[in-house]
């Protein structure tokens, strides 16, 4: 194949990422487009939110300028621009855009209309608890890490999301010749699809999508549901639905109130083509409509012109504007680095394996973390059994220096156990101290063993990750938007 600039647009992607004439190509998919299978986040959202659990801004603490983290993230992680942080953390506290946010916006965070939010230095941010659920753990070896830009800290690779964020808030991005738009869905539903997955890896499609019914926006609307349609968006990762506005009509007012619009759409779009219709005179049966959204929620209003039809009007008003809009799916995700279309089951495939081998280091972890211990209670123990030897010792040795060895070659202990005999408080020698050591120590084992034996079982393991999934949902659930 010749070297053509179309050539290298229609050649297969891996002789794409590895032409070196186009590194920002590559860049631009890995590393600012598209997001991960494991946590669903680009990289600018998990730095965003990385950086947010390092400065300690949790649920339970007060707000912090947004500027404070837009400047933190670009300082150790993402120098880019604090326009590309500030936008992206924006997004993650509008609740028109997740479905569950991440971030807690206060202030002026922009609209549904279209309007932008205020500039960094008037809002404030923290973290949801939501977002905890995908930080908890990374200080436990749950995921890898790698040199930030400037290789003076590490970054996480992944966060160890405890539930499925790909599916739940979907994902949007334009990359060098790709594209990735995932809708999003209902965080109960994708939890009870990733456990009946878990308990049968053969599940087909059709009776997982009895589980995972279609997208769930958090604009609302309809889906026009066609099941061989969605069946094959979630069987291909291709392809697209229509979704449409939910209206009521009001008789004592003759009008017609839009409460809900379609996720692909903004009320201005929406405002100003019908006017434009109206000015055109392809629509007569309108005299006003205006935008009545409050704190109680959007609303449009449509005044009617007397003996108007509403549902011919809204049929009309459903053809030749976005209150009726089309949501083309692309389910383009990056797999160990490389780009890839999937399904619903290829994606659950992919999270449990990854969330498995989380799961999985983070009992190692704690199990070492247990085993460490133990090891210096048994090296306590040797010293507890003759406290008048150690006291001995220590008081007949010399030079500080010389307290470790002996105490290692009187009692038989290595280097680590002699270090933590020779740092416990005289006042701490006591029989209810003993007494209690000798517990902890009976209880270290029989904790190492029960981890031993999870580590041992996929099913164990399986069967842990499913009961953190079912908090989750149980924790955060909520009733289908659209």
């Amino acid at each position: 194949m010749s070297e053509t600039k179309d050539s290298i647009i229609t050649s297969p992607l891996e002789d794409v990422l590895h032409n070196s004439m186009i590194p920002y190509a590559e860049y631009v998919i890995l590393d600012r487009a598209l997001p991960r299978v494991e946590d669903g986040l680009k990289p600018v959202q998990r730095r965003i939110l990385y950086s947010m659990y390092e400065q300690g801004m949790t649920p339970d603490k007060g707000y912090k300028k947004s500027a404070r983290v837009v400047g933190d993230c670009l300082a150790k992680y993402h120098p880019h621009g604090d326009s590309s942080v500030y936008d992206a953390m924006v997004r993650l506290a509008q609740p028109y855009n997740m479905r569950n946010t991440l971030v807690d916006g206060h202030g002026n965070f922009g609209s549904i209309d279209g309007d932008s939010a205020a500039a960094m230095r008037y809002t404030e941010v923290r973290l949801q608890q939501l977002a905890l659920e995908l930080l908890t753990d990374i200080d436990k070896d749950t995921v890898n890490w790698s040199l930030n830009f400037d290789d003076s800290l590490k970054e996480p690779d992944t966060l160890p999301g405890r539930f499925p964020n790909l599916l739940v808030n979907g994902a949007t991005g334009i990359a060098v010749g790709l594209a990735t738009n995932i809708p999003t869905h209902n965080l109960a539903e994708v939890i009870d699809g990733v456990v009946a997955y878990l308990n049968d890896p053969k599940i087909s499609l059709d009776e997982m999508m009895k589980i995972v019914k279609g997208p769930d926006f958090p604009t609302g609307g309809e889906i026009l549901y066609d099941p061989a349609q969605m069946l094959q968006i979630y069987e291909t990762g291709r392809g697209s639905f229509r979704l449409r506005a939910k209206w009521r009509y009001v008789k004592e007012g003759n009008m017609i109130e839009i409460y809900e619009i379609p996720y692909t759409t903004a009320t201005e779009i929406i405002l100003d083509k019908v006017a434009e219709l109206i000015k055109a005179n392809k629509i007569r049966e309108i005299s006003d409509m205006r935008d009545e959204t409050d704190l109680n929620g959007l609303k449009l209003t449509i005044d009617l012109k007397r003996g108007a039809d509403p549902d011919k009007l809204m049929q009309k008003l459903f053809k030749t504007t976005t209150l009726q809009d089309a949501f083309g799916c692309n389910f383009n995700i990056l797999i160990a680095g490389m780009p890839r279309v999937m399904g619903v089951r290829e994606i659950f495939s992919e999270w449990t394996a990854w969330r498995t081998e989380c799961v999985r280091r983070r009992l190692y972890f704690q199990m070492n973390k247990k085993k460490d211990k133990l090891h210096l209670l048994k090296g306590l123990g040797k010293i507890l059994l003759d406290i008048d030897k150690a006291i001995r010792i220590i008081r007949e040795t010399e030079l500080d220096a010389e307290v470790v060895p002996n105490l290692m070659i009187g009692f038989g202990i290595d280097q680590v156990q002699a270090e933590y005999v020779a740092e416990i408080k005289l006042r701490n020698i006591n029989k209810e101290f003993i007494l209690n050591r000798l517990k902890e120590t009976e209880s270290l084992e029989k904790e190492i063993a029960d981890l031993e034996a999870t580590l041992g079982s996929e099913k164990k393991v399986q069967a842990l990750i499913c009961k953190e999934l079912e908090q989750v949902a149980q924790k955060y659930g909520k009733a289908r938007k659209t």
